[in-house]
């Protein structure tokens, strides 16, 4: 045979899962978007079309669906664990599960007057508005013995409107960047955190405070760090999180630079002072770097695109 099978995988994609969760009046949500990828014992099927191997995608997307009635969703990585566990355990052919999920956040929408004759304070607490910042994001990957998760988001856009400066850098013939010792620094965060947790002997972190605690010392980071280079800054957020989250040994981010350039006001007989700006979206400044706790590894892609 002069070719033979490479690495493959296979499952449902993009599995979207709300789960309502019903105390008494009070509701909560978990909107959830689940991939599945397995692998394993599965060269036939592609050799010569036997399925004998083949678990149906359709059956890993019911499962998913069964998984958020039978276990609810705690929180996007426990369900995760729950679903790679399943189909590596029930499925002898498969030898690992990669569960990627995307967790969109809802809050509770305010009433404007909780004594009002038409909705009352007890009303309210079914009712939920969209959050319009950042996506959450989890993959937890597991062969049979020892677990992978990674965890983080992307799509949240940041701001710093001064205590940012660009300047002292390599000057060639095709520079025409004028140094800026007062500018806004923004971008747009993606960003991806790999646990230490990778059996079933350690104690599992608590995902949902690791989460916010995570965002929190990255947010911190980002508006505490006088900034001379997104550089910097990205160092900064990733250090804040290593040294305040014992459970987290690696962090990886991809930051566009959002240019915020000074618009020209001269012609018109105006001075712009540090006042009014032109937000350019592209091309953009892309600046990436991982993280590491001392002594650890580096595990995470440093393409983010497909994680």
């Amino acid at each position: 045979m002069p070719t033979i099978l490479g690495q493959n995988q296979y499952g449902k994609a993009e599995n979207r899962v709300v789960k309502i969760t019903r105390d008494g009046a009070t509701h909560h949500i978990k909107d959830l978007n689940v991939s599945v990828a397995l692998s394993g014992d599965m060269d036939e099927v592609h050799y010569s079309g036997s399925n004998a191997n083949v678990l149906p995608t359709d059956t890993t997307k019911n499962t998913v669906y069964a998984f958020a009635k039978e276990h609810g969703i705690e929180s996007a990585e426990q369900f995760g664990i729950h679903l790679a566990r399943h189909f590596v355990t029930s499925q002898e052919p498969i030898r690992r599960a990669r569960i990627r999920i995307e967790e969109y956040a809802w809050e509770r929408i305010e009433a404007s007057d909780a004594t009002s004759q038409f909705i009352g304070a007890d009303e309210v607490k079914h009712s939920f508005v969209r959050k319009g910042q950042e996506v959450r994001l989890t993959q937890i990957t597991y062969d049979g013995s020892s677990w992978e998760v990674v965890s983080g988001l992307k799509d949240l856009v940041v701001m710093n409107s001064t205590n940012s400066e660009f300047w002292g850098y390599v000057k060639d013939r095709y520079t025409t960047l004028k140094e800026a010792y007062d500018r806004i620094l923004a971008t747009e965060v993606s960003g991806r955190w790999r646990f230490n947790w990778t059996d079933d002997e350690q104690r599992m972190p608590n995902w949902e405070k690791s989460y916010e605690q995570v965002r929190k010392h990255m947010l911190q980071a980002f508006a505490e760090t006088y900034s001379l280079s997104l550089q910097q800054t990205l160092y900064q957020m990733g250090a804040r999180i290593i040294n305040n989250r014992s459970e987290i040994d690696e962090v990886r981010f991809s930051l566009p630079n959002k240019h915020h350039f000074l618009v020209d006001l001269e012609p018109f007989g105006l001075k712009n002072d540090n006042e009014v700006y032109y937000a350019a979206d592209r091309p953009y400044g892309l600046i990436e770097a991982t993280i590491l706790r001392d002594g650890c590894e580096a595990k995470i892609p440093e393409d983010l695109t497909n994680l």
